[in-house]
């Protein structure tokens, strides 16, 4: 009985150990979804890619909109879709002067709801906080908004999601 029991618990801790690397598994995605427990502005901060956005965001005064309950879908265009502006462009948006002007464009990238990868290529248009409609272009594996690409999707946040894309894009 005692060899029964012994075999048995060898079996089973052998079976435990086969399947930790699973559980690590779990445990890696249990903290991607922590990830999603910061809002869009602390995921935008901590990306690294996005200190452009941050910094006009904070010029702008809409941190704590940004920051509150939404949710918002935010397509983020990254520092280098900022430097494709033309000279000088950024440097006169981020004045106090133009303000309202700038708000009207980081609000442009900006959609009331969370709207995930698989919804967005299901529409043509998206009405942005801003007022006036995105259009939305799916051809084959790439989606365009306006005339940015979308170069990563759903990046979940607590308050909504951002989906990257490679240009500013600008009100009509």
């Amino acid at each position: 009985m005692k060899k029964l029991f012994l075999a048995s618990a060898v079996v089973v801790f052998g079976f435990i150990v086969a399947l930790m690397p699973f559980g690590v598994a779990q445990a890696t995605n249990c903290n991607a979804d922590a990830a999603e427990s910061k809002d869009i502005v602390d995921t935008a901060v901590g990306a690294g890619s996005f200190n452009t956005l941050v910094a006009a965001v904070k010029a702008a005064g809409l941190v704590d909109t940004l920051k509150g309950t939404g949710p918002f879908t935010v397509f983020a265009p990254t520092d280098a879709a900022f430097a494709k502006l033309p000279a000088g462009t950024l440097d006169d948006l981020l004045k106090p002067e133009n303000k309202a002007k700038l708000q009207g464009i980081l609000t442009y990238h900006v959609v009331s709801g969370k709207v995930m990868a698989a919804d967005v290529v299901k529409l043509k248009t998206a009405k942005t906080v801003q007022g006036q409609d995105l259009t939305i272009k799916v051809e084959g594996d790439t989606v365009m908004v306006d005339n940015a690409k979308v170069t990563k999707t759903d990046i979940g946040c607590s308050n909504g999601v951002i989906h990257v894309i490679d240009t500013v894009v600008l009100p009509k």
